[in-house]
């Protein structure tokens, strides 16, 4: 291929997958990321078996797998903790890999930074990217550094409230769809060796993943509320108390949460871009372009496929043009559009207090997913 340079706005997930692929394919990668920790932070993350796929892809499937705690299966609990099911998973990343994976955020996007590092990348932490103006075969960037530089490619990963979405003109914006969720790691429970989810209490749902063989990261989604009615520094009283209506491996979680500044409270959103991901040479990927709730934990599988997809098309030989770009969105689009629509379904069902068919969904979805993308 002839020498092609890209700047990857935005050191998350995708922009760390987009970063180490094209790296890989011989492209020459600026990586800036706002952030000066590179966002290490959060608490726990669940992985299907498609996301684990393209982790393979890009060389971190062994530490992932190594780091994290990987299962087959989903149970099912009555708010005081009694089992009414356990039920396998499909392997949607294939039979060579475990349908689900949960592990610390912060260790997977360490392993991520790492894979970054290794790949020759040049990262800026601490800077935003600027758009100056572009071309029929290149974008001029200004950073917060002062530098300037021309790309013959623009990659937004800049996350949900994407600033480079606003800059090309795509006014599509987050919307909240209800519902809000507390996060918290945790020491893991004797016996908890898969997801388990309760439905009913005071919450919509009470949910843990097991992160290692010593961690999980437990949930507890409720009603949206206004946050600043919520102060951080009660934040893990606040979880505490909507935790004393479960049961089980609750018990030792609720008596684990005593540090605020570990719990994380966070609003469900959804948002798709339609038509196309791309103004000229800038193009957008992960929740730049789409996010969902979590109810289906398909968000940073849909946003690591964006990258490998668009990773494949750039390095295919053919032109990066307008018709390549299209290419890319045409490809993801169908499939983002079904997580994205199934994943508010199941929250809306729970909002409204309707017993929805989440089994026939979940059939209808998961086997769609063991495609390639």
């Amino acid at each position: 291929m002839e020498a092609k340079r890209v700047l990857v706005i935005g050191g998350g997930t995708s922009g760390n997958v987009m970063t180490v692929l094209l790296l890989r394919a011989g492209i020459d990668v600026d990586l800036v990321e706002a952030r000066p920790d590179w966002n290490v932070r959060g608490s726990g993350i669940t992985l299907q078996g498609n996301a684990l796929r393209v982790l393979r892809e890009i060389g971190v499937w062994d530490e992932v797998r190594e780091h994290g705690f990987g299962f087959d299966s989903l149970g099912l609990t009555t708010p005081d903790g009694t089992v009414l099911h356990v039920g396998e998973v499909l392997r949607t990343g294939g039979d060579d890999l475990p349908a689900t994976l949960g592990m610390q955020r912060p260790v997977l996007q360490r392993i991520l930074v790492d894979a970054v590092r290794a790949s020759g990348a040049n990262v800026r932490l601490g800077t935003i990217a600027e758009i100056l103006s572009e071309d029929d075969t290149s974008v001029t960037v200004r950073l917060s550094d002062g530098s300037e530089g021309r790309y013959d490619l623009v990659v937004a990963a800049d996350g949900l409230h994407s600033a480079t979405r606003a800059a090309i003109g795509i006014d599509v914006k987050p919307e909240p769809t209800g519902m809000a969720i507390w996060r918290v790691p945790a020491p893991r429970p004797a016996g908890v060796e898969c997801s388990a989810l309760s439905h009913g209490g005071p919450c919509y749902i009470a949910g843990y993943t097991p992160t290692s063989e010593d961690t999980i990261y437990a949930y507890l989604v409720e009603p949206s509320r206004d946050r600043a009615t919520i102060p951080p520094e009660s934040y893990a009283q606040e979880m505490r108390r909507l935790a004393e209506g479960y049961g089980g491996a609750w018990d030792e979680i609720r008596d684990s949460i005593t540090d605020p500044a570990q719990v994380n409270y966070t609003w469900f959103d959804r948002m798709l871009v339609e038509g196309s991901w791309h103004r000229g040479r800038v193009v957008l990927i992960g929740d730049a372009a789409h996010c969902c709730p979590p109810t289906m934990a398909q968000g940073a599988a849909m946003a690591m496929e964006d990258a490998w997809v668009l990773s494949q098309l750039l390095t295919s030989g053919s032109a990066w043009d307008e018709e390549l770009l299209t290419r890319y969105y045409e490809r993801r689009i169908d499939r983002v559009r079904m997580i994205v629509e199934a994943s508010v379904q199941i929250g809306q069902w729970q909002l409204e207090g309707v017993p929805g068919d989440v089994p026939g969904l979940l059939d209808a979805t998961m086997p769609v997913l063991k495609e390639l993308p």
